[in-house]
């Protein structure tokens, strides 16, 4: 069974600068071995804002920092559509901030399982199956 995989921000980040010990020692494994692992794009803002705030330190611009962070590693950056945006919306209400329901909405959309270690997102009834453990 292929297996396909989204990943939350914090998730890639701390993958793609091997900090493996902030997430669960079997997601290692799952995440180099999946089919397919994506991120959405508004994890790239969410990166690029919190080094502009002075939030993240990345090692060169956040353009290369992605550069690096995508093809090389073998995760793809999934396009943003009208589908997701409007799943995004329809979600239940357990929170606001749109670039996690957007993350939620692509996992959704992809029937893929979702990586995060997020503490609202087991909250959501709709990733009840799509929560990776």
């Amino acid at each position: 069974m292929s297996q396909v995989i989204v990943l939350d921000t914090h998730i890639w980040f701390w993958f793609i600068t091997q900090d493996f010990a902030r997430f669960p020692n079997s997601w290692r494994n799952k995440i180099e071995t999946a089919t397919q692992v994506n991120v959405s794009p508004v994890s790239c803002y969410e990166i690029a804002l919190a080094q502009q705030r002075g939030r993240l330190e990345l090692p060169c611009p956040a353009t290369q920092w992605f550069k690096d962070a995508l093809e090389p590693s073998g995760i793809s950056l999934l396009p943003l559509t009208a589908e997701i945006a409007c799943h995004a919306v329809n979600l239940t209400a357990i929170h606001r901030d749109p670039f996690d329901r957007m993350i939620i909405a692509t996992a959704l959309v992809l029937e893929a399982q979702l990586a995060s270690v997020d503490s609202l997102f087991p909250q959501y009834p709709e990733l009840k199956d799509y929560l990776m453990t």
